[in-house]
């Protein structure tokens, strides 16, 4: 009975070793076998593994693809603009056991001083970079160029962290804020004065315009008097060669014309009031049908 106790416990005993020898180890992550601090083996591989029980231990490390958002930093161009960046980089640890030794720490608490130093190095990397261009080129396509210098330069830097950085992304590029109203204002005032240059112009081509319209209205009423005095002239000389021809046919038909027409004239509604005697000869047709035959009768007898 004694025996069969005795064998059962050394049963369980083995058991219990060969199930604390065996650790396993995932996809998505990468070990450490260390036996008294010192590593003696690495696990890249998922799958099983074997360790010596109570006297190693195991040490796990993230092998995913990790994102490191950095707080936002101010960088000065070539062109002294100040702009402030808000950037991340997406990074992966590649030498598991050089990241050990780097950083010091396991689990989480080695992924956060990574980060820090990762953070230093990048911060470092933008400043020289951006610190090398003008803010346009910063703002234009040429943007992703300058994340591949900054991601290129950085990598050397992180290999010492046994850390891969992957990509470096700006996501935000933008005045510091005591700037943006002075920025906004000089917009306005080049705007302004842009419009101001745009009105002027217009100004200065409606005077053009209107000058050149001017001298065609003064042209044209010009060559319009010009015509119509030559045609009113041509008229009246026709006019007077008709009477002188009338006159000389018939000179008693012609003072009765002209008459009716100092009558059509003086006797108009309007006119200033006429005083003449009764007598006078500027009646000399309205006294009679026969008119000025019958005065001239009259004085003969």
């Amino acid at each position: 009975m004694r025996g069969a106790t005795v064998l059962l416990i050394g049963a369980g005993l083995v058991v219990v070793g060969l199930l604390s020898s065996i650790f396993i180890v995932d996809e998505r992550e990468k070990a450490l076998v260390l036996q008294f601090g010192r590593v003696v083996s690495i696990q890249e591989e998922p799958g099983l593994a074997f360790k010596i029980p109570v006297i190693q231990e195991v040490v796990r490390y993230d092998d995913r693809i990790l994102s490191r958002d950095l707080d936002p930093i101010e960088v000065t161009p070539l062109d002294d603009r100040r702009l402030v960046v808000d950037a991340f980089a997406r990074y992966r640890i590649s030498d598991v056991n050089q990241f050990r030794e780097a950083t010091g720490a396991s689990g989480d608490q080695a992924i956060n001083v990574a980060g820090s130093r990762l953070d230093s190095i990048l911060r470092a990397e933008t400043r020289e970079v951006l610190g090398s261009v003008s803010s346009n080129d910063i703002l234009s396509s040429d943007r992703f160029a300058l994340m591949l210098r900054i991601r290129n330069s950085a990598i050397t830097q992180a290999q010492a962290l046994g850390i891969e950085v992957i990509d470096v992304r700006l996501k935000r590029t933008d005045l510091p804020r005591e700037n943006l109203d002075a920025t906004f204002a000089r917009m306005r005032a080049e705007r302004e004065r842009e419009a101001a240059d745009e009105i002027a112009r217009g100004n200065e081509a409606a005077q053009r315009v209107r000058a050149q319209a001017d001298r065609t209205q003064v042209e044209i009423v010009s060559e319009s008097n010009k015509t119509s005095e030559i045609i009113r002239g041509e008229a009246d000389a026709r006019r007077n060669a008709i009477f002188a021809e009338a006159f000389g046919a018939d000179e008693e038909f012609f003072e009765f014309y002209r008459s009716l027409t100092a009558y059509q004239r003086s006797l108009q509604s309007g006119n200033s009031t006429l005083v003449i005697a009764p007598d006078s000869e500027f009646f000399n047709y309205l006294k009679s049908a026969n008119g000025a035959n019958q005065d001239a009768a009259t004085a003969g007898q």
